[in-house]
């Protein structure tokens, strides 16, 4: 007992040293600081604050060793992993200064960094307005938007890089599924799963890629060593690495999604969308479009998949292995007696099973998104539903990934070595990132609230379901003076190909715009 006694003192006094920082401003939004945008959740002020070294910052479900990580949520609050994620050690060795850990949605389980045990993020491009810094890892994005460090580290499971990066007008990158190692992060979706890295110009994202794209043995879904060569040799036999700007986009042939334009859809946002186009065509670029038919059912699919997997994830936060004990108050024994078939009597002398234990550290430990989406995913897995809605969600998983497959020039390197499947193929995807600019925070506590945070991701996910690499960059400003996105995506394993993409249109952006 002594022993967990002062295990529980040294974490307590590791979360009080863990503070707040209020001091480090942006030169672009002027005093912003994190006691506005609640983007951080623990810090070292040493390093925050250090001449020596570039500062990044780490989302809150990212192991490391020198910070608690709590998943922003009750159940893990006082959680030490003790050592840091493959990710981490990878940064730390190339000198990077890990400054603190990020606010995010619970598990990551959110797309408006709402469903936080730390409260919300405030979204710094004008923390007065109140708006959303997206989710889940809405924190990384305000602490990159905020000049508070050079980079941050976020995970992307179905939209959760590219949505904050859209909203506070940074550059959020998910690579193909299986470059950066997972050791060491939080699961919420394995199959969907993928680190994120934000940052303010292209040139800050490759370079963390580089040093984060390497094999792992301790990850399984890690892509082995031969695949990324291959990746290394069809970018230098692509002779576009040194390439101008203008010389790359009339190599470049562009594909525009007709089905990437939702009722949904704020046509505000289009105005900076067709501005990209007109760009691109100017500089040579072709611009062909192109049918991906089965995103209209991406969405749903997602749901039923991530949900799923999710059940599956969550159910070792019992309180016992992991997780915070919460006492069994009396109620909910009357309540787990009846809903079990047995008296509510509080002298029944079976009211204290682990079950009942267990039942009360998730009922306690879980925010309302986490349980709703583990009752969700937990259905999905029934017999009764599970060819309904599981199996036919996998089926329009593979779907999508066709889809993809059939427009791109390149094959995906997963499956083939070979360069293209055809002279029609696109080089890339450009379309929106969101449809439409942050929201309010106050209209996500509203009845329906919910489901209107589903939609938020209905941009991003189909390039999840189909593992393939993804950037969002900033474009311009919509009608209400908030910024906008537009997404690059790509072939699995044409990461470089894109990021020199990503690289090239934000240098064409920045010139327009300096007109």
């Amino acid at each position: 007992m002594r022993s967990l006694l002062r295990e529980n003192v040294r974490l307590l006094e590791k979360a009080k040293t863990a503070r707040f920082f209020g001091t480090l401003t942006s030169s672009r939004h002027g005093s912003v600081n994190n006691s506005e945008i609640n983007a951080f959740v623990s810090v070292n002020d040493n390093l925050a604050n250090s001449a020596r070294g570039r500062r990044v910052a780490i989302k809150d479900n990212i192991c490391t060793k020198d910070f608690l990580t709590t998943c922003s949520s009750s159940i893990l609050r006082t959680f030490d992993p003790g050592y840091d994620a493959t990710l981490a050690s990878l940064l730390k060795s190339r000198g990077w200064n890990i400054i603190g850990k990020t606010n995010c949605d619970e598990f990551g389980m959110g797309s408006l960094n709402v469903y936080s045990s730390h409260g919300p993020v405030i979204n710094p491009w004008n923390p007065s307005e109140r708006r959303s810094a997206g989710g889940s890892s809405g924190g990384s994005a305000a602490a990159v938007a905020a000049g508070l460090c050079e980079a941050a580290i976020g995970t992307d499971t179905g939209g959760s890089t590219r949505l904050p990066a859209a909203y506070c007008g940074i550059i959020g990158f998910k690579p193909s599924h299986g470059l950066i190692s997972r050791w060491g992060v939080v699961s919420y979706a394995d199959s969907l799963d993928c680190v994120g890295i934000f940052g303010k110009d292209a040139e800050i994202v490759s370079e963390v890629f580089e040093v984060l794209n390497v094999h792992d043995p301790q990850d399984p879904t890690s892509a082995n060593s031969q695949v990324r060569e291959r990746m290394q040799s069809q970018f230098v036999a692509s002779k576009v690495s040194n390439m101008s700007e203008k010389s790359f986009w009339s190599t470049v042939r562009v594909g525009i999604p007709l089905e990437y334009f939702p009722h949904e859809l704020d046509p505000s946002l289009l105005k900076s969308y067709k501005n990209v186009l007109r760009l691109l065509l100017q500089r040579g670029a072709q611009l062909v479009p192109i049918s991906l038919p089965n995103t209209k059912y991406a969405l749903s699919a997602y749901y039923a998949l991530s949900s799923a997997e999710a059940s599956s994830n969550m159910a070792r936060y019992n309180g016992k292995l992991h997780g915070k004990l919460y006492p069994l108050l009396r109620y909910q024994i009357r309540i787990l007696r009846v809903a079990v078939g047995e008296p509510a009597s509080e002298s029944s002398t079976r009211h204290r099973t682990p079950i009942d234990q267990y039942a009360a550290n998730r009922t306690a430990g879980f925010g309302p998104e986490v349980q709703r989406r583990v009752l969700l995913g937990t259905y999905t897995l029934t017999a009764d539903a599970f060819d309904n809605y599981f199996l036919q969600a996998m089926r329009v998983r593979s779907l999508v990934q066709q889809d993809f497959s059939s427009v791109f020039k390149m094959a995906d390197l997963r499956e083939s070595s070979e360069d293209n499947i055809g002279d029609s193929g696109v080089d890339f995807i450009l379309h929106l990132s969101a449809i439409r600019s942050a929201p309010q925070l106050s209209e996500t506590g509203q009845p329906g609230s919910e489901i209107d945070s589903y939609v938020q991701d209905v941009m991003t996910v189909p390039a999840s379901l189909a593992g393939l690499p993804a950037a969002s960059i900033p474009s311009g400003l919509a009608d209400d003076d908030w910024p906008v996105g537009v997404s690059i995506v790509g072939q699995w394993g044409s990461d470089h190909l894109l990021l020199k993409a990503c690289k090239e249109l934000t240098a064409l952006l920045s010139v327009a715009s300096n007109k």
